[in-house]
């Protein structure tokens, strides 16, 4: 089973958006731009390795190999949302932002749990495999030789 890439569109929009408003608002923005700033460059360096795994697949990725990676970017992207929730009346976060990257983190999370749960899948079946063939037996063997 094959998982597809994510799309790393979802992820600018939202974030552009925040960023111009951050650097319109007063000093403390500074610092709630920095810190965000920090949590982006994750995230997208998360994004980033998803979308490489996609390109090594020629547009398909390997569930075992999207799952570890997509935990890192559900991980980053919590942290972010809690960034947000924490920080939203200090650093002027406007509603759409803070409903987006929800949205966004739950796309990510759904993907993620897809990704594990196929990799999972693929694991059983490898380990039913070696363990003699899915629970099939072997067929008889025939006798060799003249009768």
């Amino acid at each position: 089973m094959i998982v597809g890439a994510v799309d790393i569109s979802r992820a600018v929009a939202g974030l552009s958006l925040f960023a111009m408003l951050l650097a319109s608002t007063g000093a403390h923005a500074q610092a709630c731009q920095e810190d965000f700033r920090k949590l982006t460059e994750k995230r997208m360096a998360g994004i980033e390795a998803l979308n490489n795994l996609g390109k090594a697949g020629k547009g398909k990725m390997d569930p075992e190999s999207a799952c570890p990676a997509a935990k890192r970017l559900v991980a980053v992207e919590t942290e972010m949302m809690n960034y947000i929730t924490k920080n939203k009346e200090w650093c002027n976060i406007p509603d759409n932002v803070a409903d987006g990257f929800k949205e966004a983190r739950a796309k990510t999370q759904g993907f993620a749990s897809q990704a594990c749960a196929a990799a999972a899948k693929m694991k059983e079946m490898r380990d039913q495999a070696a363990a003699g063939g899915g629970g099939m037996m072997a067929p008889p063997k025939l006798p060799a030789g003249p009768l």
